[in-house]
């Protein structure tokens, strides 16, 4: 039967006078591939706010966000193979996709392009076409398919983020090869950033941060970079020309592009992870000048969700959280506006 959990949910475009609130949400029935599981712990996202903001289109009101979740299997459906009651799984930003066009067969499924399309977390839609609630509640019901094992020795409070942050600086720093002898960039040491370094340090490249100004240096070489430098002082841009095989961007200000291409060495790339709300400008001159790149990734794949799990337990690898109740979620939602985070924010989902 279904099942009606609490939840949090913005019932409106979220502000200081809009606030998310307390609600309840009905789980489907667990079918026979399906995994049902007690949410113990749920990231936030700025993907989150940026959503029930409506800053990226108009949501289907009311959106319960949370695509970082981390819990504990209650039952599972009679076809399923893959978990067990007990298990520790987790679900990041997609629940669905087509499993037929030619991405999701190679494990890409957030890129999927059949008709079906990727269906995400929250803000979206199941099969059946009932919309689809994310992780700031207490119980979830997933395709097996959709479902990660977390590993035993990665605590769920920490596992949360790594189903959005960690893996999008995963697959890029994977995509394009970092390692030794890599030179890498992260732009920003926030959520996603703070991650890119632990990471990128971990895949044994030499990691340097660009950050806005040096306030965050010390944690910076703590969490494994090698060099940090302050974008706000120009003469960063002439001592690092020609520099970067690879330049993480994962902050979501309009930058200017130019200038930071610059930094690429001949054949480098620069990738795109924060989403601006406005056009970017990009000028032709630095990007044929060396050869240089500019591209995108968005997310990874089950597959590749699941190597980095592996990968983040097999070096050590967690994020810096700061635990919270629910109830403090709006307090935490302008904190993350204020970059007054270090470095994620996650629900204790047993408060909500």
């Amino acid at each position: 039967m279904s099942k009606t959990v609490s939840a949090y949910a913005a019932p409106t475009a979220w502000g200081s006078d809009a606030p998310l609130t307390k609600t309840t949400i009905e789980r489907r029935d667990v079918g026979p591939h399906d995994v049902a599981f007690d949410i113990k712990f749920a990231g936030i996202c700025h993907s989150d706010i940026h959503t029930v903001a409506a800053e990226w289109g108009r949501p289907n009101f009311p959106v319960v966000p949370g695509h970082e979740i981390a819990g504990v299997v209650t039952e599972v459906g009679s076809e399923v193979t893959r978990y067990k009651v007990g298990d520790h799984v987790g679900v990041g930003c997609f629940i669905d996709s087509c499993r037929e066009c030619e991405n999701c067969e190679a494990g890409l499924q957030q890129y999927c392009t059949g008709d079906y399309g990727m269906h995400g977390t929250y803000n979206s839609t199941e099969r059946d076409g009932s919309p689809t609630y994310g992780g700031y509640s207490t119980a979830i019901v997933v395709d097996e398919n959709y479902v990660l094992r977390i590993p035993d020795s990665i605590p769920l409070d920490k596992a949360a983020p790594l189903l959005c942050a960690g893996i999008t600086l995963y697959s890029p720093l994977r995509n394009w090869n970092a390692g030794p002898g890599k030179e890498i960039a992260v732009v920003g040491l926030g959520g996603l950033g703070h991650m890119g370094v632990k990471i990128a340090h971990a895949m044994g490249a030499h990691v340097t941060v660009l950050s806005q100004s040096l306030k965050k240096m010390e944690d910076g070489l703590r969490l494994g970079a090698d060099e940090y430098y302050a974008t706000s002082d120009p003469d960063t841009f002439t001592k690092l020309r020609n520099r970067f095989d690879l330049i993480l961007n994962t902050v979501s200000a309009n930058l200017n592009l130019g200038a930071y291409l610059r930094l690429l060495k001949v054949d480098g790339t620069l990738v795109e992870l924060g989403m601006p709300e406005h056009a970017m400008e990009v000028p032709p001159m630095p990007l044929a000048g060396m050869r240089r790149s500019l591209s995108g990734s968005m997310i990874g794949g089950i597959p590749e969700t699941q190597e980095m799990l592996d990968f983040c337990a097999e070096k050590g690898i967690t994020p810096e959280i700061e635990v919270i109740e629910a109830s403090y979620v709006n307090e935490a939602y302008q904190r993350v506006l204020a970059s007054d985070v270090r470095y994620r924010f996650v629900i204790d989902a047993s408060t909500i």
